[in-house]
């Protein structure tokens, strides 16, 4: 399937900017099942400095600075993008129990995919282990359930037990309030995963991006309407990495569009920065616009 991504993120702010630096992670990543063929980012005022370069997690970066007074900042991505279903990924995976894989990801020296897939088996800003998820991790681990089996058994059940909810939580929500009120968005459902995946030992990791939105039928698409989702991914030993999207309760296939991954949403953010002025206050405007060609 071939798309077109337009991602806008809007700032207006109730006093001039002097200065601002800004990292943003919003060209699309290169996977086995994606391939990005057009990628322009727009700015808007001009930056005086601009540089692009890859982190750790092999995520596109773009490093800009705005060094003259401004009131708003416009960062419009634009991208062009294929995508292909990864088929039936649980199918064809081998039966493996979760255990042996916690127990290779411990003892693997010599395959550098496990290796790397360490890092993910750590707490982080946003995933720190509690009993909660634990507790709630335990009911789709039983002893000796192949991982994948359990992993969708645990995706199956967040999209059951949690309620989508805008309102409820912002990025600084903690796990424990999420699973103390059963509700959240999909950053919040991707950590609370991630959080019992590693609780058990297993890395999995945070992934953003995007979702094509289909309207009810007959009628017709919003332009802007589409939203930045996060959805996350478990280790796999001889065969990879693996996507579950906990929100709608779906293995990704060829809607889901992939912008960056990492330990959580602090490595995946798609745009931050520091600025220097502003006022007191900002108004925070965000469009996307996933488009099938």
């Amino acid at each position: 399937m071939k798309y077109s991504v337009t991602h806008t993120t809007r700032y207006r702010y109730s006093a001039p900017v002097s200065t601002c630096h800004n990292v943003g992670r919003l060209r699309l990543r290169k996977t086995p099942q994606q391939d990005c063929t057009r990628s322009q980012l727009i700015i808007d005022p001009a930056p005086a400095v601009s540089h692009q370069w890859q982190d750790l997690f092999g995520n596109q970066l773009d490093f800009f600075s705005i060094q003259q007074p401004h009131s708003e900042l416009t960062v419009t991505a634009r991208s062009e993008v294929n995508v292909v279903s990864p088929g039936t990924l649980l199918d064809r995976a081998f039966p493996t129990a979760w255990e042996e894989v916690r127990d290779y990801l411990r003892t693997a020296s010599d395959d550098v995919q496990a290796l790397e897939a360490r890092q993910f088996v750590l707490e982080s800003d946003f995933v720190v282990f509690s009993p909660q998820a634990s507790e709630y991790s335990a009911a789709s681990f039983g002893a000796g359930r192949p991982l994948l089996e359990a992993v969708e058994d645990l995706m199956r059940r967040i999209h059951r037990d949690f309620a989508y909810d805008p309102g409820f939580s912002d990025i600084a929500t903690p796990l424990e309030d999420v699973l103390e009120h059963r509700k959240g968005v999909c950053q919040d459902f991707a950590h609370l995963a991630i959080a019992c995946l590693r609780s058990n030992g297993l890395a999995a990791r945070y992934v953003s991006g995007y979702l094509e939105t289909i309207p009810p039928p007959g009628r017709q698409r919003l332009v802007g309407s589409d939203a930045s989702h996060a959805w996350f991914s478990v280790f796999v030993p001889y065969q990879g990495w693996v996507d579950f999207d906990p929100t709608n309760d779906q293995i990704p296939a060829d809607r889901h569009i992939t912008a960056a991954w990492g330990r959580d949403y602090a490595d995946a953010a798609p745009l931050k920065g520091v600025l220097f002025g502003g006022g007191e206050s900002h108004a925070l405007e965000v469009a996307v616009d996933v488009v099938r060609l």
